[in-house]
C-alpha cells in the first residue's frame, strides 16, 4: 500500500510505516503525478481534492485530519468510488479555548463584563456546543442558532438568526461552508447581515473564511455597525486583506483549532479510519499514536499575595492565558502577515485547559474546574 500524506500532519511520521510506503509532501503542492500509484491520501485543508487532482490516479481513500471537508469534492469522490472521511469534533476543545481567551482578553482590555452579556452562536455542532458551554460558565446569556439542527430535532432551544442580530453583544460563527441550498453559509455574514444588527456587537469568525464577506465586514467596521471584530479565517487565504487586519481587534492565521490535543485527535481519527478501510486495524498497535507532551511551567498559583486584589474575571483570564493567550498569535500575524502559511505550519506547541494545573481561591476554583483545568 502506498500513502501520500501532508507533511504538516502532526504526530503521523512513523505511525503508518509498518503497513505502507508513506510519502510526505507539502499539502498545497500535492499533484496528480504524486498520486498516480497511491492507494490513499492523508490531507489537511490545503489540498483540494477534486477531479483535477484525482482523475486517473489509483487513490481509493482520502482522510482529512480536519473538522471541515469543503476542500474535498465529495460529489466527485462519491461518483468515482473514492471513500473519504474527515475528523469531526477533533479540534472542538481547541476552538472553544481560543474563543474563551478571545472573550476574556477583549473584556479585560475594554473594561467590559462578560457576565450578563449576550453571545449569539451561529452553528451549534461539536465546536459551537463547547463554545456555548464555556460562555455559560463565564456567566453569559447564550443564544443558539442552527437551522439544520432546529429542523431535524424540533428543538425550541434554537432561535432565528434575526434574534441574534437583535439581541447579541457578541456573535461567533461555527458553521461548515455551504455554497448553496437551503442552509447556505457562504457569505452568511454579508452587508445585509451587518446592517440588520441592533446592538453594535463584537463579531467573530473562526469557521471558514467565506462565511463572512470580508469586504462587507470591513465596511461594517468602518461604519461602526460593529464595536469590534476578530478573524481566524479569511477569504483568499493566505493572501489576507491587510486593511481589514488593521481594523480588527484580533487577527490570527487560521490556528484556532491548532492545539496539540486537537491535532493528535485528528491524526488518530484519520489513521484509524484508513486502517479500518484497508482491513489493517486489528494489526495496529494503538500505542504508536503519540500523545502530546505536557507543557513546561504548567502550574499557576492564583492564591499568591500578588493576586489577592485582582477581580475574579482577571484571575480567570490569567489562568486561561497561561494555556493560550490570543494576543501572542495576533501580534505575530500583524508583524509578518506575509508569513501566514509559515505561521500555520510552524505553530507553537499549545495544550488545552486539561493539561494545566491551577491553584485557585475557592471563589473561582469551581469556574476553572468547569472550564476543564486541573484545579488543586
Amino acid at each position: 500500500m502506498k500513502i501520500v500524506a501532508d507533511d504538516k500532519i502532526p504526530y503521523l511520521k512513523g505511525v503508518l510505516e509498518p503497513y505502507a510506503e508513506v510519502v510526505y509532501l507539502p499539502g498545497g503542492k500535492i499533484s496528480r503525478a504524486d498520486l498516480i500509484d497511491a492507494d490513499a491520501l492523508l490531507i489537511r485543508t490545503r489540498t483540494r481534492c477534486d477531479q483535477h487532482l484525482l482523475e486517473g490516479t489509483a487513490v481509493r481513500f482520502i482522510a482529512s485530519a480536519t473538522i471541515g471537508f469543503d476542500h474535498i469534492d465529495t460529489e466527485y469522490c462519491d461518483s468515482n468510488g473514492i471513500v473519504w472521511t474527515n475528523a469531526p469534533g477533533c479540534n472542538s476543545g481547541s476552538v472553544a479555548q481560543y474563543i474563551t481567551s478571545l472573550l476574556l482578553n477583549y473584556a479585560g482590555r475594554n473594561g467590559r463584563s462578560l457576565k450578563g452579556s449576550t453571545i449569539g452562536i451561529i452553528g451549534v455542532g461539536n465546536v459551537g456546543s463547547k463554545v456555548a458551554r464555556n460562555a455559560e460558565i463565564l456567566g453569559m446569556r447564550v443564544l443558539l442558532n442552527d437551522p439544520p439542527r432546529a429542523e431535524k430535532e424540533e428543538n425550541n432551544s434554537f432561535v432565528p438568526l434575526e434574534t441574534i442580530c437583535r439581541e447579541a453583544d457578541f456573535i461567533t460563527c461555527h458553521v461548515p461552508l455551504d455554497h448553496e441550498g437551503r442552509f447556505r453559509t457562504y457569505h452568511l455574514a454579508d452587508s445585509s447581515f451587518f446592517s440588520s444588527l441592533a446592538r453594535t456587537p463584537f463579531f467573530i469568525n473562526s469557521s471558514r473564511g467565506e462565511v463572512a464577506d470580508n469586504s462587507a465586514l470591513k465596511q461594517a467596521l468602518q461604519q461602526k455597525q460593529l464595536c469590534g471584530a476578530a478573524l481566524d479565517v479569511w477569504e483568499n487565504e493566505p493572501d489576507i486583506d491587510l486593511e481589514l487586519l488593521d481594523l480588527l481587534d484580533y487577527g490570527t492565521p487560521h490556528i484556532a483549532g491548532y492545539s496539540a490535543d486537537g491535532k493528535a485527535t485528528g491524526t488518530a481519527m484519520s489513521v484509524l479510519a484508513l486502517l479500518r478501510y484497508f482491513h489493517q486495524e486489528k494489526k495496529f498497535d494503538r500505542s504508536s499514536l503519540r500523545e502530546p507532551s505536557l507543557p513546561e511551567n504548567r502550574e499557576l498559583d492564583l492564591t499568591l499575595p500578588e493576586y489577592h486584589f485582582l477581580p475574579d474575571p482577571e484571575l480567570i483570564r490569567r489562568a486561561v492565558c497561561l494555556s493560550y493567550d490570543i494576543t501572542a498569535d495576533d501580534s505575530r500575524l500583524r508583524a509578518a502577515p506575509s508569513d501566514f502559511e509559515k505561521q500555520r505550519g510552524d505553530y507553537p506547541f499549545r495544550r488545552e485547559f486539561s493539561a494545566w494545573r491551577i491553584k485557585a481561591p475557592e471563589r473561582v476554583a469551581a469556574i476553572l474546574a468547569r472550564l476543564g483545568f486541573t484545579v488543586v
